[in-house]
């Protein structure tokens, strides 16, 4: 169903060409803006745009699952009906596009390293780091899609743009092909809250132990705040758990008010139309 009964291999194809279509476009342009000055960022810019894809899959995935149910296939009511959770059902939902993010994001970074020549050893992998940071980070992405799954419950059909428009303001804020050292002390303090902003930044310290970092920088918030130039393995862990915490806890408890708010109002039985 999350492949929309298509053939395999076409979703293998689609699913694979979209993610490292995106990688090149951003190492392109970095060639052109730095030169090959811009080389030593190559790692930065393939790690973001893989793990971005769990993003959009996590997060805007959980979105349209709730609008396609209700405004495509029109089963939301009997999912909603049947003995399953209704939360658990929307949490398998978010697995298997998170599963469909995960191949393309292995198959960006298998071509980052292997086609753009993007420097990796692995002998100078930290995993439990990665293992850490990759955990906590697809639970605060699985959190923050079942927050943005309430919203769509209250919306009308126009809802499909909503979760892409969230992804995007997150794009901003998460240090995904940029360091958020660039953006105004303001909106660094937001990206310092995002828990994304420390996923990524824990996954490129695993991965690329000597490579840019995404959370600190001369001229960044981090910096200013702490004296440091960049965080450690430890840090980020806990950040990841703090924010994350703090996210996982709101996403449930505004989920669980929608649901109650849209059974009440029979939102959930109901085709809106635009």
């Amino acid at each position: 169903m999350e492949a929309n009964w298509t053939d395999p291999i076409l979703f293998f194809i689609y699913s694979v060409a979209k993610p490292i279509a995106s990688a090149l476009i951003l190492i392109f342009m970095l060639e052109v803006i730095a030169g090959p000055a811009g080389r030593g960022l190559r790692s930065f810019v393939v790690v973001g745009s893989a793990l971005w894809t769990f993003v959009i899959n996590g997060i805007a995935g959980l979105g349209w699952s709730i609008l396609d149910d209700r405004e495509r296939y029109r089963m939301l009511k009997y999912l909603y009906l049947s003995p399953s959770d209704f939360l658990t059902v929307m949490l398998g939902r978010a697995a298997a596009r998170i599963g469909v993010g995960a191949m393309g994001a292995v198959i960006t970074l298998v071509v980052g390293v292997v086609a753009l020549g993007v420097p990796f050893d692995w002998n100078r992998v930290d995993f439990p780091l990665l293992v850490a940071a990759m955990a906590l980070g697809l639970i605060n992405v699985t959190a923050i899609g079942v927050a943005i799954a309430a919203i769509c419950i209250q919306m009308r059909q126009e809802a499909w743009n909503y979760p892409d428009a969230f992804a995007g303001a997150l794009f901003l804020v998460s240090g995904a092909v940029f360091p958020i050292a660039v953006l105004p002390h303001p909106v660094q303090v937001v990206a310092l809250l995002n828990p994304l902003s420390w996923w990524m930044a824990g996954v490129r310290e695993a991965l690329f132990p000597a490579g840019p970092s995404s959370i600190g920088g001369a001229s960044s918030l981090y910096a200013s705040l702490t004296g440091r130039m960049q965080p450690g393995a430890g840090e980020i862990v806990l950040a990841l758990l703090v924010t994350g915490a703090i996210v996982t806890l709101t996403a449930v408890l505004a989920f669980q008010a929608s649901e109650r708010r849209a059974k009440d109002r029979g939102l959930l039985d109901e085709t809106t139309g635009s």
